[in-house]
This record gives C-alpha cells, structure tokens and sequence, in this order.
C-alpha cells in the first residue's frame, strides 16, 4: 500500500475510533444509573452489559495485535453479556482502559503492517480488514448505547449530531 494512503488510513482509523468513544460519552453523560444498568427485556443488553463486552473484545483484539489470536484464551465472552457487578465507575475505569489499548496499537502500526496477517478466532485477516472489522463492531454497539441512552430521556436529550431541522443553518 501506498505510503500516504497507508499514513492517511491509519490516521483516519485513529479518529473514527476517537470519534465513536466520544459519541458514546457524550450519550453516557447524559443519563442515570437506572438506565446504565436498565434493560428492556430479559434479551435485552443494558449499557453496562455492552461496555462489559465492548471492553472484553478490545482487550482480547487489540492486545499483542500483530503477535497473538485476536480471540485470547482468557477472554470469556459469554460472561460479559452478564450481569455486572461492577459499580459503574469501574467499568468506565475498564472503558477508558480498552480504548487506550485500541487506539495506542492503532498509533504504533506501520504502514507495512496493513497487510500483514492477523488472527480473529484462528481466521486470517489483513491488518487492514480486521481494524475494519472493529471500526463496524464498535460503530455497531455505540449505537445501540445511544439509541439507549436517548429513548430513556427523550425531552432532555441533547443532540450528539446534528439536531433535528437545523440541516439548513449548519450547512450555511
């Protein structure tokens, strides 16, 4: 790949990254305990069940990325769509863990590593394809975070995007 397609890729991964942590926060400042750990059904997943599995996959993706299995053996993934008995603080303490995993491994590839071989549950991947993989994963499950988040306080909730018929005023 082109050293300056390659650059500008990572660059870009690094900031799409940034920018799905930020939405999700934004959604998480916004509400209460009760719709943290709230679920709508017993097949439902609370914000703190998602984090827990967020957490779970970017730990066991992102550690020894170019060395090792992206599905570690100590990882349990059923165990994180259990309930949590962490206390809300701790797992934005793991949150803000998983995500300097991803994002210093992203800072530290190379532009020869893109092309490189990795492992997800002993299914090869280029570098390329794999961080692709997690920008869909995660985009996947902030959304459900935000989708959450702001059907629990519908009147208060403050935009993360652009806000609902102010297209024309932020395009001018």
């Amino acid at each position: 790949m082109n050293h300056d397609l390659a650059t500008h890729y990572l660059g870009n991964a690094s900031k799409e990254f940034l920018r799905l942590k930020k939405l999700a926060e934004g959604a998480l400042l916004q509400i209460e305990d009760e719709t943290f750990y709230g679920r709508v059904n017993e097949e439902s997943n609370s914000i703190a069940i998602l984090i827990q599995h967020m957490c779970g996959n970017m730990y066991s993706r992102w550690t020894h990325f170019l060395t090792s299995d992206g599905e570690k053996k100590s990882r349990n993934r059923d165990g994180e769509f259990e309930e949590t008995p962490l206390s809300r603080e701790q797992l934005m303490l793991n949150w803000e863990g998983a995500w300097d995993v991803v994002l210093d491994t992203i800072s530290g590839l190379k532009k020869e590593d893109l092309m490189k071989t990795v492992y997800i549950r002993k299914e090869p991947h280029t570098v390329l394809q794999a961080i692709e993989r997690q920008l869909s994963h995660y985009a996947y499950h902030v959304g459900q975070i935000v989708y959450i988040a702001k059907n629990s306080i519908p009147e208060d909730w403050k935009t993360l995007s652009m806000a609902r018929k102010k297209s024309i005023q932020t395009n001018t």
